[in-house]
This record gives structure tokens, C-alpha cells and sequence, in this order.
């Protein structure tokens, strides 16, 4: 079989996706920015071959790319990183194979530009503005009497980097500081545009979509369960979620119209909606690319859809499977350290098993830990799967229960 193409292939999804593709017969090669000693030996084994090029520069990453994909004669070029999705969209229509939309890709990664893009298609979004300086932040927007809280954000930052709740005046200055240094995935050092966006005060999801030839079809809507305050972190996704019809429908309906803004033509999406009381539904941002933070196996526990075979079988033209085989819910719950300082035990993991297929620890005895200001602050997962929505949330509850983190605080 013809080989595929990753664009990157480090992290749980993109490991996903490898692992299906080679046990398709596709030989697998990869485009990384570094050399692959960082990445685990099982992942180095099973590419084929791999690329070295500077993903920081899109240019030179696109031209490298195409260069590769035509040597070895590439079936397909797919990405599970949302940093990459222009490149990915580049490179599909330069060689002719199943993508998404060039000219309107920037949208779905830069969300200044997506903003501009939900309010031309007449998308329920947050109202959004650009902040040049904290001192636009502070004499524009952040007069007293104004109405606070509001989201400050970089425009192209992703795991929550970044973002802060602002509910405090006094607060503006390093908000906007927070925003403009948040760390990122190939960028440069000149500082992230930041972005003011109007607060929706609601209960958060996602919605799973899988597009193939300009058509989307939406899996489940997933629960968000988030920490509150200044930094939001995710904290458990819980699919698929059951909701009044007429409130399902109107997600739906503005998730389908987000799809189309961003050029999603041809792969997975997820898009993050706040519902407020009313039941109006208000998209935050979509991604082109499939749901972190485990999204993809609860997909495959819940519902029976591989996601990754769907990913590949879009990727290479070939029919998607996106019928369910069967109807349970899954919950992901993720782990936090309860202090800063050094982690010395974590004890009452269950074992994974038919009901609980997913534990995983990030972090190690010794390793430094500390609160979680981002998803990437999390130290550990665990998955739970059931026939029903109450049978799986109590499972979940106790676990977590058994749980214990123990962290030696730093000295005063």
C-alpha cells in the first residue's frame, strides 16, 4: 500500500492515528521539527521514514512537505496537531488529495481571523476584539462600570495557554502580559496577538464532527467540566451528552455553520459552544482537527466509531464509517496536584480493566507538580465506560475518591 504522511506524530492522537494506519498496511512517515530521540521507541519503530524541517517556518515547511509526500509517493497528509492544520490544507491541495480549504485554513488556528469569519457567516459567537497593548485593553474597553468578567486570549494558542478570566480592573495588565507570552508550538519569540472576547456565562461543550466531501456529520456533543476562577482547566469530558431536542438542534445548526466558516472540507472537528440559561448556544472557537484530552477513545468506548480508522479512511477518499455500534457513555476524569511542590506518591489507581480501559499517569514521583493553570498542569487520566450516564459518573466519583496524590510542599 501507498504510504501516509503525519504531520508530526508526537502525542496520544497523532500515536492513535500511526498505529492504525500501519496496521492498515500503509507504511507510515512523519514531518517533525527535531530528530525523534524525545519521541518513545515503539513510535520510532513503527515510521517508515521521517522528515526534519523547520515547522516554524511555513514556507519552507510546505515546500519540505510536498518535496517528501511526492518521493514516496504519499496517499495521504493528515495531522492531529492544531498548529499544523494550515500546512496540512497547503499540502493536501498542491497534491491533489482530500483536504480542507487553503484559502480559509488560517481561520481554524488563528482566532482573530476566526472571529471575523463566524460573524461574516452570521455565527452566534462572543463579540471580539484585538489588543495591541495593555494600555488599548485598559482605556478602551476596561472603563469602570464596564461589565466584567472578560476572556483575555492569544489568538493562536491552544490547551487553554494563555487565557485568563479577567474579573478585576487592576488585574488588566497582567492578563494581557499572560496572553501576549503564553508559550506556543512553532512560533517565534516577537509575542502572541492578543485578543479581548465578550464572557458567556453558560454551561460549556464540544461537539465531535467528522466532515467528508463538504459534509459534516456530528457524533456527540461532549460535557466540559471545568475549574473556575482566573485559569480554566479541563477537568473531565463526559460523552454523549443528552439534551433538550430543540437546544441539540440549534448546536447543531451553529456548529455546522463554524465548520463551513474555518474551510473544514475534508476531516475531524471539534467545536467548543457555551449554551447560556436561555438555551442559546454561543461557539467559542472550532479546531480542525479531532477533540484532545482523550475525546477520540470515548468516541470508540461510547459509541463504537474508531475515529482513527474514520480519520484515515477520509484522509485517503475512502468511504468514513460514522454509524454508531453501540450506545454508552464514557467520562474521562483528569488528575491535579492539590499543591506545589514534588510529587512523592499517588496511590488507589484502580487497575484498567472492561470499565475503566484508560489510567495514565504524566507525572512521576520526583517530578515537580503543581496546580493546573492548563490542561498541560494535568498529572494523570483515567477512562470509564457503562452502559448508562448515572452508572458511569458514580463509577468515575468513586475512583477519584480512592485517589490520592501526596506532594512534599516546596520549603518556605
Amino acid at each position: 500500500m501507498r504510504p501516509v504522511l503525519l504531520l508530526e506524530a508526537a502525542g496520544p492522537e497523532s500515536g492513535h492515528l500511526a498505529r492504525t494506519a500501519a496496521a492498515s498496511g500503509h507504511p507510515v512517515h512523519a514531518i517533525t521539527t527535531e530528530d525523534l530521540t524525545g519521541h518513545s521507541p515503539a513510535l520510532r519503530n513503527l515510521l517508515a521514514g521521517t522528515l526534519t524541517t523547520d515547522l516554524a517556518n511555513p514556507q519552507q515547511a510546505l515546500a519540505d512537505t510536498v518535496a517528501y509526500a511526492r518521493r514516496i509517493n504519499a496517499a495521504a497528509v493528515l495531522t492531529t496537531n492544531e498548529y499544523l492544520t494550515p500546512l496540512a490544507a497547503h499540502c493536501c491541495a498542491l497534491l491533489d488529495l482530500p483536504g480542507n480549504d487553503p484559502t480559509a485554513a488560517h481561520a481554524a488556528r488563528d482566532k482573530a481571523a476566526m472571529a471575523t469569519a463566524f460573524t461574516a457567516a452570521g455565527i452566534t459567537a462572543p463579540r471580539t476584539h484585538t489588543l495591541a497593548t495593555p494600555a488599548t485593553l485598559r482605556t478602551r474597553f476596561l472603563r469602570p462600570g464596564m461589565r466584567l468578567p472578560v476572556v483575555i486570549k492569544p489568538a493562536d494558542a491552544a490547551g487553554s495557554q494563555g487565557v485568563t478570566v479577567l474579573a478585576r480592573l487592576q488585574d488588566a495588565d497582567t492578563a494581557w502580559q499572560h496572553a501576549h507570552t503564553a508559550p506556543g508550538m512553532y512560533v517565534g519569540q516577537a509575542g502572541r496577538t492578543v485578543l479581548l472576547q465578550q464572557y458567556i456565562p453558560g454551561r460549556e461543550y464540544s461537539v465531535e464532527s467528522f466532515t467528508q466531501h463538504g459534509q459534516t456529520t456530528h457524533l456527540a456533543i461532549t460535557t466540559k467540566t471545568t475549574t473556575r476562577g482566573t485559569h480554566r482547566v479541563e477537568l473531565a469530558h463526559t460523552l454523549p451528552t443528552q439534551l433538550p431536542p430543540a437546544v441539540e438542534q440549534a448546536i447543531h445548526q451553529e456548529t455546522a455553520k463554524a465548520v463551513r466558516a474555518v474551510g473544514i472540507r475534508n476531516g475531524a472537528s471539534h467545536t467548543e459552544v457555551i449554551v447560556t440559561p436561555t438555551g442559546r448556544p454561543y461557539v467559542i472557537e472550532t479546531a480542525a482537527r479531532i477533540g484532545a484530552g482523550h475525546i477520540g477513545e470515548l468516541l470508540h468506548h461510547a459509541l463504537g466509531i474508531n475515529p482513527w480508522t474514520a480519520l484515515l479512511d477520509i484522509a485517503l477518499g475512502r468511504p468514513a464509517r460514522l454509524t454508531p455500534t453501540r450506545r454508552h457513555h464514557a467520562t474521562v476524569r483528569f488528575l491535579t496536584s492539590p499543591a506545589a511542590g514534588r510529587l512523592t506518591a499517588v496511590t488507589g489507581l484502580p487497575r484498567p480493566g472492561p470499565d475503566t480501559p484508560l489510567v495514565r499517569l504524566r507525572a512521576r514521583p520526583g517530578d515537580p507538580v503543581g496546580p493546573a493553570h492548563t490542561n498541560a498542569g494535568r498529572i494523570g487520566s483515567l477512562i470509564v465506560v457503562s452502559p448508562d450516564a448515572r452508572t458511569t459518573a458514580a463509577r468515575a466519583a468513586q475512583l477519584l475518591d480512592d485517589i490520592r496524590i501526596e506532594v512534599e510542599p516546596h520549603p518556605a
